[in-house]
């Protein structure tokens, strides 16, 4: 550091802190120091905390019972305060650079605001008072996203998190009966016949009201810059499950797969805790479980030999997917799955789903 160069820490250090200091050199009780300077106990913690301003007239009695001059009272305020401000600013401007604004905005999720409005809107957007407890919310989330990422697809904490919360304002206008496991495993049946149908503006309204009849609200929300999620399930209420979707793959071997994937998790796992999908995503028991449940669905085990021993023609699949009631993108799918066929073969039987 050059002796041009203004000392600027990361931390800041209130008066408080040196009146805590004298008080313990004097062996004086913050109670009777209170009653000294003329203010109740809560005050004077408030004091300490840094949580009041300190004024002339205060400046003075600290100067008569602690020490010091009035200006250094007045003055050690003034650059915590000033210190406040520029660290404030700068925790602010790296919260508002974690998240994915432009598509934010974009997705009309947000409303467009000028800069000095960004923080107070996306703390709205989150429902939450300030940025330490946006952190302590999505806490978890940042083990999650590192430990389920892989290098070359990375997520980012911020634009799960907008696009978990997009989820849960989505949820909110979905009528939900209350949570029956037992009808949703009996609702998965039609939903199985809904993969048939091209249009997703006719099919997805069939699916949500199924699943809402036993107590799952299905949200489908655009993945924003960042986020690689492809579906997650937790609990919002005793009530009600969230099942949410991305739409990420735009293919309706892996829409499918991921809905049944979710919903094997709600069944399976119950309110066991929250679990999230994308790539990268950890091989564990739980996940293996839920992968076996959705193959089970969309391809019964009574079927599965016949399918990988198919003759690997578009006539053969589109011949299998018939007789069992099923999409024949998603029968292309478990058999690339299985390596029954490459990645790049029968590739034009999936259908592509576009965002309007």
């Amino acid at each position: 550091m050059t002796e041009t160069e203004a000392f600027r820490p990361n931390w800041t250090s209130p008066p408080g802190d040196t009146i805590a200091d004298v008080l313990d050199e004097k062996k004086l009780s913050l109670a009777a120091f209170s009653k000294r300077i003329g203010c109740s106990i809560d005050d004077a913690k408030d004091l300490v905390a840094g949580r009041m301003v300190m004024s002339v007239g205060l400046a003075r009695k600290l100067h008569a019972e602690l020490g010091a001059t009035v200006e250094f009272w007045m003055s050690r305020d003034f650059h915590y305060r000033e210190s406040v401000a520029r660290l404030s600013g700068v925790e602010n401007n790296a919260w508002i650079a974690e998240l994915p604004l432009g598509d934010m905005v974009r997705f009309g999720w947000m409303r467009p605001v000028g800069a000095a409005q960004e923080v107070a809107a996306c703390l709205r957007f989150f429902n939450v008072p300030d940025i330490g407890a946006w952190r302590a919310k999505y806490a978890l989330l940042q083990e999650r996203v590192a430990f389920r990422s892989s290098p070359s697809f990375e997520s980012r904490r911020g634009a799960v998190a907008a696009w978990l919360r997009q989820g849960e304002i989505e949820a909110q206008s979905v009528k939900c009966s209350a949570w029956n496991p037992k009808l949703f495993e009996r609702q998965l049946a039609e939903v199985r016949s809904l993969t048939r149908r091209k249009d997703p503006a006719k099919f997805v309204p069939n699916l949500r009201d199924l699943c809402a009849a036993a107590g799952v609200a299905v949200v489908i929300v655009r993945a924003p810059n960042g986020c690689r999620a492809s579906g997650a399930t937790h609990f919002l209420s005793d009530r009600q499950a969230l099942l949410q979707l991305s739409f990420r793959y735009l293919a309706d071997d892996q829409f499918w797969f991921s809905l049944f994937h979710e919903a094997g998790h709600l069944l399976l796992h119950g309110r066991q805790g929250f679990f999230l999908e994308g790539m990268g995503t950890a091989a564990t028991p739980q996940e293996q479980e839920a992968n076996s449940f959705a193959e089970r669905i969309l391809i019964p085990p009574r079927w599965h030999d016949e399918m990988l021993s198919l003759p690997t023609s578009s006539h053969e699949v589109i011949k299998f997917a018939r007789k069992i009631g099923i999409a024949p993108g998603i029968v292309v799918g478990q058999l690339q799955f299985h390596r029954r066929v490459k990645a790049s073969h029968l590739n034009g039987l999936k259908r592509r789903f576009t965002w309007s």
